[in-house]
């Protein structure tokens, strides 16, 4: 179950933060003002993706024996989800970043 629910809540947020984004760049605000408010809430949300990269890994240590390998299979595909995620957003702060530059 916590399987499901962890893969759930990673596509859940993936799709969020997608969805989120596109939707921003083509708001009616200007585009200086939207890169900065983008720019804020990709930081804000790598860190978060950051701090739950990390607990998962913690958390990988207190498994139960018998569901040990079973954990530990959906964590590292939850850690590599997160990471990629992590990537995504590192993309996205540079796109704007480059594009903050030029204007």
């Amino acid at each position: 179950m916590a399987s499901k629910t962890t893969t759930g809540l990673l596509c859940f947020t993936s799709g969020a933060l997608a969805g989120a984004a596109i939707g921003l760049l083509y708001a009616p605000e200007t585009g200086r003002e939207t890169r900065s408010w983008l720019s804020y809430q990709l930081e804000k949300y790598r860190s978060v993706l950051a701090d739950l990269t990390e607990s998962l890994v913690t958390s990988r240590d207190s498994t139960p024996s018998s569901a040990k390998s079973e954990g530990q299979r959906v964590i590292q595909d939850a850690k590599s989800k997160a990471e990629q995620l992590l990537g995504d957003v590192d993309q996205l702060i540079s796109q704007i970043n480059s594009r903050r530059a030029i204007n």
